[in-house]
């Protein structure tokens, strides 16, 4: 007998958007594997054609990760959730870039989870989806989305569904296991499944 939900998970796709510098490794590289190894097809698109070249710990060299397409060429409606990985460069220039502003606003709009680890939720910040969310992020993003209208606690993942998408955030790299299985969820829940 097939499991009906497994077949919802392999139909389902995730997009992963990052900068071409300063993307934490683990945060890029662990939900990539969760979600594949859910049957999930995942595409990565960084903001130019090359390698990401991600960091440990915002200051040691990763191992490179290599993108599938740019933000630019991104279409929201080909995917059921957008994630954006943290690293302090990463999330910090990733939030003045319109690609990147433009899928989110897209993948709320579309009523399609959108989720955001350790300093990701600055695009949040920067998109007003923070605003009337309960969320959380690293500690030091705490002051930028209470100042945005966002209610920020210190949880390992925080799911909130209010205001038509689901919002999934985690604090850092320690809580990758639960904020990938909240993404897992999120999706499978899209599906109806």
């Amino acid at each position: 007998m097939t499991d009906t939900t497994d077949i919802a998970a392999r139909s389902r796709t995730a997009l992963v958007i990052s900068t071409n510098y300063g993307t934490e490794h683990a945060e890029i590289e662990q939900p990539v594997r969760a979600l594949r190894d859910a049957g999930v097809a995942v595409t990565v698109a960084a903001v130019e054609d090359g390698p990401i070249r991600t960091l440990v710990g915002d200051a040691d060299p990763g191992p490179d990760v290599s993108p599938d397409t740019t933000l630019a060429a991104v279409d929201a409606r080909d995917h059921d959730v957008v994630i954006v990985p943290g690293g302090t460069l990463n999330a910090d220039t990733l939030r003045l870039n319109e690609d990147a502003q433009r899928l989110v606003r897209e993948f709320a709009d579309a009523g399609k989870p959108v989720a955001a680890v350790c300093h990701g939720p600055w695009l949040l910040v920067e998109t007003a989806l923070s605003a009337g969310r309960t969320l959380t992020s690293y500690p030091s993003l705490r002051t930028d989305i209470t100042n945005s209208g966002g209610d920020w606690v210190d949880r390992e993942v925080v799911v909130d569904d209010a205001h038509g998408f689901a919002l999934i955030t985690s604090r850092n790299p320690d809580d990758l296991p639960a904020f990938s299985a909240a993404i897992i969820d999120a999706i499978g829940a899209s599906a109806g499944g």
